[in-house]
C-alpha cells in the first residue's frame, strides 16, 4: 500500500495524529510519502517527501489530509487530476470535509487497510479568464466554490452573468458565489444558499447581499458554463477559488465550468452525509424531538 500525508497546521494535536498514522503504516510495511513542510515536524526514517503534485506518487492508494476543512481544500493542489483517493482527519472545528474525528482514528486506519469504506466522487470547478491571468491558469481548480466580490469599496458591484452564453441576470450585490454540492455547506450556505447532496449533478449560484431583493439562489445543471463580468467604482475586484484570493481588473470575463476529473473522497461506512449534517448543524437538537 502507498500512503501520502499532508497538513497545513502543525499544532501538537495534529502532529500527534500524523505520527500515529505514519507509525501504523510503517508497521504494515506501506510506502509512505509526507509533504516536505510537515515531515520537518515529524521526522521518520524510511519516509520520503513530496513538495507538489509533480512529485507525489500517482499510484498512491490513500491521501490523508489532517487538519480542518481548509486543509482538505488545500490538498486539491497536490492531488489535482490524479484521482488519488483522499480522506480528511478532523483536528479543526467544523469538519464537513474532514469527517473522521480523532477518537475514531484507529477504526479508520483499520478500515482503510481492509478497504472497508465507501468511495465518493465530488465535482470540481475549473476557471478560465479573458484576458488570461497566469497566476490562475497555473492552478485553475476549486473544490468548494469560486466567487467574485467587491474590493476596497463599500459600494455594491454589478455582476453581469450568463449561462451557456445566454443572459441570466445582472446582480447588484457584494458578490456572487458559484458552488459545487460539496461547497453548498460553505460560503454559499452562509449567504442563504441551499444545501445540496454531494451526489447531485448540479451547481448553485448564490448572490452575496443582493440589493435586487428578488434575486434568489439558483440551482443549475453541472454541465453548464457560467460566465461573469464584474463592473464597479473600483479598478479591481476580488476572485476567490476556495482558500485562494486574487485581485483582478474590473471587466475581466470569468468563465466557470465543472472540471473533467472529479475529486475522489474516502468515506467511512459508518459516516453518511446526512449524519454529518445533523451533527454539524445540530439538526434534531430541539428538546421537543
Amino acid at each position: 500500500m502507498k500512503v501520502a500525508l499532508y497538513s497545513s497546521v502543525y499544532d501538537d494535536a495534529t502532529l500527534k495524529i500524523v505520527s500515529r498514522i505514519i507509525v501504523f503504516f510503517i508497521q504494515k510495511n506501506a510506502s509512505i510519502q509526507v509533504e516536505k513542510g510537515l515531515l520537518a515536524h515529524v521526522p521518520q526514517p524510511d519516509v520520503t517527501s513530496f513538495t507538489s503534485h509533480n512529485n507525489i506518487d500517482p499510484k498512491t492508494d490513500v491521501f490523508f489530509a489532517v487538519g480542518g476543512d481548509g486543509t482538505v481544500l488545500r490538498a486539491l493542489n497536490f492531488i489535482r487530476e490524479s484521482s488519488i483517493p483522499l480522506i480528511g482527519i478532523n483536528t479543526g472545528r467544523l469538519g464537513f470535509l474532514a469527517t473522521v474525528q480523532p477518537d475514531n482514528i484507529d477504526d479508520c486506519l483499520s478500515d482503510i487497510l481492509t478497504k472497508n469504506y465507501t468511495v465518493e466522487e465530488r465535482s470540481v470547478l475549473e476557471i478560465h479568464t479573458d484576458p488570461s491571468l497566469p497566476e490562475l491558469e497555473a492552478f485553475p481548480l476549486a473544490l468548494n466554490e469560486i466567487s467574485v466580490a467587491r474590493e476596497n469599496t463599500t459600494s455594491m458591484v454589478t455582476i453581469n452573468t450568463q449561462i451557456n452564453g445566454a443572459y441570466l441576470n445582472v446582480y447588484w450585490a457584494d458578490g456572487l458565489v458559484v458552488a459545487t454540492p460539496t461547497g453548498s455547506t460553505g460560503y454559499s450556505l452562509s449567504s442563504g444558499g441551499p444545501i445540496i447532496a454531494p451526489e447531485s449533478k448540479s451547481l448553485v449560484l448564490t448572490p452575496i447581499a443582493p440589493h435586487n431583493l428578488n434575486a434568489r439562489p439558483l440551482v443549475v445543471a453541472d454541465d453548464v458554463e457560467i460566465e461573469t463580468c464584474v463592473e464597479g467604482r473600483g479598478g479591481t475586484h476580488l476572485l476567490s477559488l476556495d482558500t485562494r484570493l486574487f485581485s483582478i481588473p474590473m471587466g475581466t470575463r470569468v468563465k466557470i465550468k465543472r472540471a473533467i476529473q472529479p475529486m475522489v473522497f474516502i468515506r467511512p461506512n459508518q459516516n453518511s452525509f446526512f449524519d454529518t449534517l445533523r451533527n454539524k448543524l445540530l439538526w434534531g437538537q430541539d428538546k421537543r424531538n
